[in-house]
Order: structure tokens, then sequence, then C-alpha cells
């Protein structure tokens, strides 16, 4: 909400995100969050303008304030990271997922335990800077112009200033913000070359990369597995990926492929119910879940609202996070 709210107030100022905001509660958006901003817009507003909002937020914390070890980190990171990813429909899941080939691969690149733990909270945690970006370029199917590219290039440094902003995670945040870097200089957004790119940073990216391919995007179908290996190969032949790190990768991910869990149907959900659930978070609308399930649009509502009632959503973003807490997402 927060996110299309200070795109909106930027165009149409608070009313005019308020009537924004409003067309789209109980759709794409949580109703009680929105009539909540609504109900204060102006007020809302003139604090974000005035206050600093990292200093808004820490006065905020609940007393009495609660501290967490070192061994509960990757948790935290992975809910920030889930959180993240819930930005687009083409996106969910994708973090956790380059955590658990990332740590796959790097210990059987032999590295110690400390890069390990640093690696998969990194992993969890470097598409951060995705918030950074509005919604419509990642959406977008064309080619991206010349002023969308570069806010595209940014999201890498949005991810490691954030990073950085603590001390308990500015010593993985240069790992997090290099995930696009390439050996041969021809990554963002430093340009970084050869040695300048650490082994831990050379494991993310390749994991990204590679994670990312069997997703579909707006401006690409999904890649088959046996397509996104020989791209990954390929690219590393160019000088693009470090050639042990690919090889880690891939045996990694043949020895571990993800899959849906079998075993369990959280909130008494049946079969088809996970498979309508999954097609909700992949962002396809009704009648796209119908086409692609040979059932009617109707059908696909019923499915949809019986979900909802079930798992105690009003939201497809809700839903979605509902399906990455619960293991529900199917990843080729």
């Amino acid at each position: 909400m927060a996110s299309e709210a200070a795109e909106f107030i930027g165009l149409h100022g608070a009313a005019g995100a308020s009537r924004a905001l409003r067309l789209r509660a109980g759709k794409t958006l949580d109703p009680g969050v929105v009539e909540r901003f609504v109900s204060e817009a102006d007020a809302i507003v003139a604090t974000t303008t005035t206050r600093d909002p990292r200093t808004s937020f820490l006065e905020l914390e609940p007393a009495p304030i609660v501290e967490i070890g070192e061994a509960d980190l990757p948790a935290i990171a992975r809910a920030f990271g889930d959180l993240a990813d819930l930005k687009n429909p083409f996106t969910h899941g994708h973090s956790a997922a380059v955590a658990r080939l990332s740590v796959a691969a790097a210990r059987q690149l032999g590295l110690d335990r400390r890069a390990v733990d640093g690696l998969e909270v990194a992993a969890h945690l470097h598409d951060l800077g995705r918030i950074g970006v509005a919604n419509r370029v990642w959406a977008k199917t064309g080619p991206l112009t010349t002023a969308e590219w570069e806010q595209v290039r940014l999201h890498g440094y949005y991810t490691e200033r954030i990073l950085a902003s603590t001390p308990v995670l500015e010593p993985v945040a240069a790992i997090a913000g290099m995930h696009h870097e390439r050996p041969d200089g021809s990554g963002y957004h430093r340009a970084c070359r050869g040695a300048d790119i650490g082994m831990a940073a050379r494991v993310l990216a390749a994991s990204g990369a590679f994670q990312a391919m069997p997703q579909r995007r707006p401006h690409r179908v999904a890649f088959s597995a046996e397509k996104a290996r020989d791209v990954l190969l390929a690219e590393a032949r160019a000088g693009r990926f470090d050639p042990d790190v690919v090889t880690a990768v891939l045996d990694a991910a043949s020895e571990t492929p993800p899959r849906r869990r079998a075993d369990v149907r959280p909130g008494g959900l049946s079969d088809r119910e996970v498979e309508v659930l999954e097609l909700v978070t992949q962002g396809c609308s009704n009648p796209e879940i119908g086409r692609r399930l040979g059932i009617s649009r109707r059908t696909a509502e019923h499915h949809v609202q019986h979900i909802y009632t079930k798992i105690g959503v009003s939201t497809r973003a809700a839903a979605a996070l509902f399906a990455l807490e619960h293991e529900l997402l199917h990843r080729p």
C-alpha cells in the first residue's frame, strides 16, 4: 500500500492517492490498511515530508525491544526477502530459492561456514532494492527506455545502501549489492571486473541468474530447465560468470531440485485449490486461471474466494505470502 501510495502522491497528491487506493482495496490491497491511510492521508503525507522515516520507524518500535541472536538472522532475512518478492507476482519465492541454491553451491565450492552463513543472509536480502523501483518498470513487456534501465541498474545499489545502514548487516551489504556484477565488467551497478568480485558474490550472481530463468517475466516466457542450463554455461564461456561457480550451481540444482511439498495441505485446501493458489501467486487473472486449468471463469472465481476464506486473507499478496510460508509454490 505504501509503495503505491507514494507513487500516486507524487502524481496527484494525498486526495488523488486516496481515490486511487480505494479502487484497489479488496483487490490488490488490504482494505483495512487502505482505509487507515485514507482516514489520515493529509497528516501521513505531511509527516513523510518533514521527518526522517528511519527515525520515525525506530521511535514506533514497541517496548520492550526484543533482540535476536545471530542464529536467527537467516530467518529474519528470509521474512524481509519474501516481503520484497511480493512486489511483483513473477518474483514470488525468488530470494528464498536463490538462498537455498547459493548455500548448496557454496558448500560444494568449499567455502567456510562463516562465509556460507553470510552468503545465505545476503541471498535472502539481495533484491530488497527492487522496492525502490516503480512497478510499472518491472512489469513492462516491451524494451525499457534509457531512464527506465537506469532505474533497474540502481536496485543493487539500493540493496547495498539499505543493508549498510546497520552494523549487523553491513558485512553482507557489498555481497548482496553485487548480484548483477560480472567478471568481464558487463554487469552493474559498478561494472566490477575479475578479482573485484569475491567468491560469495560470484556464487550469488550465478545462483540468482539461474534461478530466475525458469520463472516467467513480463518481457519473456519461462525457460525450460535445459535452456536455463545451456544459457548459464554459455554465459560462463563468454566470461560473464565464473565457470567453477557455474559448475557448482548446476550440480547443486540437479541434486536438490525445488519441489512443492506434497505431504501437507494447510488451511484445508484441496489439491485443486493448491493449483489455483499457485496461479494466483503468479499474477494470473480469474479468466487466465480458468484457461490454464480447463475450467470456467466462474468456477475459477469460486475457487479463489473459497481459498481466501479458508486461509483468512482478502488480497492476492496475502495469499502469496501464505503460499510462501507453507512452501506451496512449485519451482521448475
